[in-house]
């Protein structure tokens, strides 16, 4: 679908300049309509205000194995229309969105399966997970320097500190869960009460598995 869609756009784009009009709002706003909400982009074509570390196009991971071919975060479009959103929100309070994954094809969820096939860590492929569906998302926060905020444990931390609820940590780093919790549920984000890193978009539950896979330009 993606690479039906970028061609189209690009020959809109086209015509539209070889009109003698000039292009108007209206015009861009009819070429973002042709997107529909369920196709499959890349966020860094809609933003570059977002900061990347996607753990699993490395072995930096609880599986400590690279699972990916290449680092790229897509997501059903809107998911990223509405985290977008988020990160505007966070950006006027000073902070970024960092990303450590996206949608994930079926296909890696059974390459993680294989790896760890126990459902207390990965999610069974028979299933499928919203991450299958494009519509979760594993955040943090940093500053405009790239500093993560304190959020009491790394990423994929497999225990009861993982916990938004969790009270055995310092006001700060609550707050700095409170903050990510209370932006991104501004936007539809569900939190995932036992993995403070972890967001569903409430529109895209329904969403089917996807196995789409995109391509590495190396």
């Amino acid at each position: 679908m993606i690479s039906f869609f970028k061609p189209l756009l690009v020959f809109l784009f086209l015509v539209n300049l070889g009109n003698c009009y000039p292009q108007t709002a209206a015009n861009n706003s009819q070429l973002i309509v042709l997107v529909n909400d369920t196709t499959f982009v890349n966020l860094k074509d809609y933003s570059r205000d977002f900061v990347y570390d996607m753990k699993y196009a490395s072995e930096d991971n609880f599986l400590k194995s690279k699972v990916y071919d290449c680092a790229e975060c897509y997501l059903r479009y809107k998911t990223v229309k509405a985290l977008i959103l988020a990160n505007q929100r966070m950006m006027k309070k000073g902070y970024k969105i960092k990303l450590f994954d996206c949608y994930r094809p079926l296909d890696i969820q059974k390459r993680m399966w294989a790896i760890v096939p126990n459902p207390q860590y990965v999610a069974n492929p028979s299933k499928g997970s919203i991450h299958n569906r494009g519509g979760a998302v594993d955040i943090t926060l940093v500053d405009f320097d790239g500093k993560e905020l304190n959020m009491g444990t790394s990423f994929d931390f497999f225990g009861k500190e993982a916990s938004h609820d969790y009270p055995n940590f310092s006001k700060e780093i609550k707050n700095n869960r409170n903050l990510l919790r209370r932006i991104m549920a501004k936007e539809k984000f569900n939190s995932f009460d036992s993995e403070w890193w972890h967001y569903n978009l409430k529109a895209g539950l329904n969403d089917a598995v996807s196995n789409f896979k995109w391509e590495c330009n190396f």
